[in-house]
């Protein structure tokens, strides 16, 4: 079984020694300034369509389509919504993409991204040439109805695969999507979500492996469970294409979510020079309907 840190310091070297330019820290002008954004998860267990299945809301809702939740967050001045894939009806039709993309522009809400379920990670193969695929779908989905980001996963370690292989697997499933995303035009924000992510230095190596402009993180607030996720979200801010921030976190050994620290997110963010989406993806167990409301209210000052 190769280790994290033989697989790291290989990682690394290929990146140097490649003739292609590797992804360094976004050096962006001017200073760090941040978009309020939400993300359709927000509202899971609303929408008509979960994952292609059909799906019951809780009772006293009607049944929301992504257009709903446009005008959702037109109606509470929300500047940018995150539509994520999973809400989509199946086999979205190309003529749905665009009533999405005319609505939102008639409602005055930028598309600030969508989101895909995928897993790269996975043994070479027909089931991980269909997530290839599938991610390569969503690429001309997303350019379709305007929105410039996708938030893609790494994915788990398979058990019958070495860490290794696991993430060559990941590595070059993740450039051939960029190499698609890259004809349209289209960022693809590599989440650290676990898996064979779960640390900082994995994600760092492999978005830094990568050989397009199109590459970068979809920084998720929530998703460190180590000791120091503050100190660790630092390490990734510099690549930030996107960011989606949850209210809790639940660092290494405690036995109960703690609140996320706001202020402190931006200010490592800040310090990153992070521009672009600041998106609220909230996944607290309560009415968000009634909760969601607030977080924007106290978010806008910060950001301002």
């Amino acid at each position: 079984m190769i280790s994290r840190r033989h697989w790291l310091g290989s990682a690394l070297a290929a990146v140097g020694s490649s003739s292609l330019s590797a992804i360094e820290p976004i050096a962006r002008p001017g200073q760090s300034r941040m978009q309020l954004g939400l993300a359709a998860y927000s509202f899971r267990e609303f929408f008509q369509w979960s994952r292609d299945k059909q799906n019951a809301p809780r009772e006293g809702h009607k049944p929301w389509s992504m257009i709903d939740f446009i005008d959702w967050c037109a109606d509470h001045h929300v500047p940018g919504a995150e539509l994520t894939s999973y809400f989509f009806p199946p086999q979205v039709s190309r003529e749905f993409l665009l009533e999405v993309r005319r609505r939102a522009y008639l409602r005055g809400v930028q598309i600030s991204g969508t989101a895909v379920g995928n897993n790269f990670a996975m043994a070479k193969g027909e089931a991980w040439r269909r997530e290839i695929d599938y991610v390569k779908q969503w690429i001309e989905h997303a350019a379709l109805m305007g929105a410039p980001h996708i938030r893609v996963f790494a994915g788990p370690k398979p058990k019958a695969l070495s860490l290794e292989q696991a993430m060559a697997n990941c590595q070059e499933a993740y450039q051939e999507c960029l190499d698609h995303a890259a004809k349209f035009g289209v960022f693809l924000g590599l989440e650290n979500h676990g898996g064979i992510v779960e640390k900082p230095d994995e994600l760092v190596a492999l978005v830094r492996s990568a050989k397009s402009p199109w590459a970068g993180i979809n920084l998720d607030s929530g998703n460190f469970h180590t000791a120091d996720p503050y100190g660790d979200l630092a390490k990734i801010a510099p690549y930030a294409v996107n960011v989606q921030l949850k209210m809790e976190m639940r660092p290494e050994g405690s036995k109960q979510p703690q609140a996320a620290d706001v202020p402190r997110l931006l200010k490592l963010l800040r310090e990153a020079n992070y521009q672009g989406w600041f998106t609220l993806e909230y996944e607290v167990k309560a009415d968000p309907f009634a909760e969601v409301p607030k977080i924007l209210d106290m978010l806008r000052p910060l950001l301002a």
